[in-house]
């Protein structure tokens, strides 16, 4: 079985079915902007626009997970994880007005895992 590119602990995928129950399909998206713009954002299915420069992950606990295409040239060595946090981010993910943010782990992928990962898919808009 191929090497998963991104992953989600139990809590933040609690978190994910909170808001799904609430807000219906999720994306998410990591744009390694500044501030919060370096947490992997939650958003509604639809209400965040991607483009050429995104590229997708794959899927966690239901959810497509993208990146945009030069944050993935810095962490395509790595798996990530998304893990929630308590705290107030400065963001427009959906979880913020839950007292709660979503963060990334990260770890180097070792070099059997990095010979079988799994493709990144790139997205056509």
């Amino acid at each position: 079985m191929p090497t998963p590119r991104v992953l989600i602990t139990d809590e933040a995928a609690a978190v994910v079915d909170r808001l799904r129950e609430e807000h219906g399909p999720l994306m998410f998206h990591q744009s390694g902007g500044c501030c919060d713009g370096s947490s992997p954002m939650c958003y509604a299915e639809g209400d965040f626009r991607l483009g050429r420069s995104d590229v997708k992950l794959g899927d966690v606990h239901g959810v497509p997970f993208y990146i945009a295409r030069d944050q993935f040239e810095y962490w395509k060595h790595t798996q990530l994880t998304v893990d929630v946090a308590p705290g107030r981010g400065a963001s427009f993910s959906i979880e913020i007005p839950l007292g709660l943010r979503f963060l990334i782990d990260s770890r180097v992928y070792t070099d059997a895992e990095a010979d079988d990962l799994v493709p990144v898919e790139r997205v056509e808009a």
